[in-house]
């Protein structure tokens, strides 16, 4: 979501004084060089600032989410944490300057004097330390666009739920989750993330929400494309916090409502069971599974939709598994309130598609604002699985954190 004016001039002011402080640096580097290489170079500075400043403001009022947005955005965050990360090291450089002239100035200067010509000061060793450090997150960021967007990975687990029917032993569920297919920009690949899918044969898929960013229309480019995500059982879905168009500007209430409306005929079309505050069973022979799905519901400012006690109603099976967008719902109201849903899909956080994952430990700035943000948790005898995205938002691509297709598979075993 966008920021707010307010809080958009606040970010301005501050990058403002990282472009003067950057500024600084850029002289200290370039100062040994030919008086016109320098003003060549200040003015390529200066030009460049002014450019981005000027692309932050037509960001501003551009349209959130689109394909053209998320790559201009990524490239303004680029640029100022190369720059902030570079300022570490100019800052360093300061106080240590001042920290010299403030316990011995004279001392300070003939050190320098002693140094000249022999060595590169330390004022510039550092301040060109910051240039080569500025340029890790520009390679690291860009990495993650053009490898890390579609790298899907298959996250296998199984679940052991003692109440399982017979008939459901080993019952294979896929779940897809935010597939934000306003952010593709590669057909192919987007078509070999779902073969991923389909060559698993799953039993039953699971879609737990975000098919868009803003609006349903994005979706009609890659309709071919997930209309081919079937299964045995069927595919069930529900909605996430940006299927409802809340993060777009519409000319009207009118709009925005028939805008919902085409979002429900897609999943149709799909062949999807959209399920909206309601509960299905699935059957095999006289044993029942029930499934609950519920629209939108988030802890904090996001949307609550979500209508979990109708969901619930008359819900038929010795197991329930629920779909619901957001991970907070969990804590929020299933576990205190519904004991008996067994197991609940969501996705949501995307592992912010940046993070460290090796063996069994995982690590990602997402899991300062979620408690549970990536892959299963277990409370009791309650599970909640969060699927770290198909898609991506805002930064087109990931770094560390991979779009997911889960396998999940239910057993009656111990694990």
């Amino acid at each position: 979501m966008p920021p707010n004016n307010f809080t958009f001039f606040l970010i301005l002011f501050f990058l403002v004084w990282v472009e003067i402080y950057a500024y600084q640096a850029t002289k200290t580097v370039i100062s040994k060089k030919k008086v016109s290489t320098q003003k060549w170079i200040k003015g390529l500075y200066l030009g460049q600032a002014i450019a981005v400043f000027g692309l932050m403001l037509y960001l501003r009022f551009s349209q959130y989410g689109t394909v053209t947005f998320s790559f201009l955005v990524s490239f303004v965050f680029m640029t100022y944490t190369a720059k902030l990360i570079g300022l570490v090291f100019v800052f360093i450089d300061d106080f240590r300057r001042v920290i010299r002239w403030f316990f011995d100035r004279k001392r300070a200067r003939r050190e320098r004097e002693k140094m000249a010509g022999k060595r590169i000061p330390r004022s510039q060793f550092l301040a060109r330390t910051a240039v080569v450090a500025a340029t890790l997150p520009i390679a690291t960021m860009s990495f993650g666009i053009v490898s890390g967007a579609y790298d899907y990975r298959i996250r296998r687990r199984k679940v052991f739920l003692p109440n399982l029917p017979k008939a459901f032993e080993g019952i294979k569920i896929g779940q897809l989750s935010d597939i934000h297919s306003g952010s593709f920009f590669d057909k192919t690949a987007v078509e070999g993330g779902v073969n991923l899918l389909l060559k698993e044969k799953p039993d039953v898929v699971f879609f737990t929400g975000d098919l868009v960013n803003n609006e349903t229309k994005e979706v009609n480019e890659y309709f071919d494309i997930f209309s081919k995500v079937k299964a045995d059982m069927g595919v069930y879905s529900t909605l996430g916090n940006h299927d409802y168009g809340d993060y777009k500007r519409w000319p009207s209430v009118a709009a925005k409502r028939q805008n919902l409306r085409d979002m429900v005929e897609v999943h149709e079309r799909l062949g999807w069971n959209l399920m909206l505050n309601e509960n299905t069973s699935l059957q095999q022979g006289g044993d029942k599974i029930a499934i609950l799905g519920v629209e939108n519901w988030g802890a904090g400012r996001f949307a609550k939709y979500g209508k979990l006690d109708e969901a619930y109603l008359h819900a038929e099976g010795d197991v329930k598994l629920l779909l619901s967008h957001d991970p907070s719902h969990w804590d929020e109201q299933v576990r205190t309130t519904y004991s008996d849903i067994d197991l609940m899909f969501a996705g949501h956080t995307h592992g912010m598609q940046l993070g460290v994952e090796i063996g069994d430990f995982r690590w990602s700035p997402s899991k300062y604002i979620y408690k549970q943000w990536a892959d299963l948790y277990q409370e009791d005898h309650q599970y909640l699985y969060v699927n770290r995205g198909f898609g991506f938002l805002g930064f087109p691509g990931r770094i560390g954190i991979y779009p997911e297709i889960t396998i999940l598979e239910l057993t009656s075993s111990p694990v």
